[in-house]
């Protein structure tokens, strides 16, 4: 019977948020009524409008959009790489 073995990196959460920082980017699906806590500044949106946001590899929120591809696109233009995150 062979053994398993489990190795876990000795990384802390804020050096892999900083990995590709400036370069990678993720989108997020949100509602509408997490707008306001991500961006401040966005007007008032309807509840229960399925939204698509651009976070930067820290988590923090670039930009919002109604449609998925509407975020890449904004992150290619700006010379970012997306990435799948689960």
């Amino acid at each position: 019977m062979a053994a398993t073995i489990h190795f876990e990196p000795d990384v802390s959460r804020e050096t892999l948020a900083a990995l590709g920082e400036g370069h990678i980017a993720y989108v997020k699906e949100i509602r509408s009524e997490d707008v306001p806590n991500l961006f401040p500044q966005a007007p008032e949106i309807a509840p229960g409008v399925k939204l698509f946001a651009l976070h930067s590899a820290d988590g923090t929120p670039i930009m919002l959009t109604d449609s998925r591809e509407a975020a890449i696109a904004n992150a290619w233009s700006n010379e970012l790489e997306t990435v799948s995150v689960h």
